[in-house]
């Protein structure tokens, strides 16, 4: 029974490092992205952010990706996802939520004289 729970929980464990690793790959093509398509951005929705659409990479094409509501995230700040030229080649950065706006005023700690105070001047 111990090394059959072992066996289970080894494999666990290898599968979710697995699928860590495979959502961290990153996309170097060598053909640049469209131009990013124009998007009717539905009324505001309070407590949701829009997020736009974008150009993703699947199979051998960019595809489109439509824009979408997320959840906004107190404390933190939404990163859209980019297309970034290096040399001859593309890299696609991921959009991803990250730490930056401890007061939730919308405006990024590094740019924020007072970053704790969310009545600013």
């Amino acid at each position: 029974m111990t090394t059959r729970f072992k066996t289970l929980a080894l494999i666990a464990i290898a599968s979710t490092t697995f699928a860590a690793a495979a959502a961290q790959a990153q996309i170097v093509v060598r053909v640049g992205p469209p131009p990013p398509r124009v998007e009717v951005v539905p009324a505001a929705r309070p407590g949701y952010l829009w997020t736009p659409g974008y150009w993703n990479w699947r199979g051998n094409r960019h595809v489109w990706v439509n824009g979408k509501w997320a959840r906004e995230r107190r404390g933190y700040v939404y990163a859209q996802p980019t297309w970034v030229q290096e040399g001859d080649r593309w890299r696609f950065r991921q959009g991803a939520w990250g730490r930056g706006d401890r007061d939730g005023d919308g405006v990024p700690n590094r740019y924020d004289r007072h970053p704790d105070n969310p009545r600013r001047p």
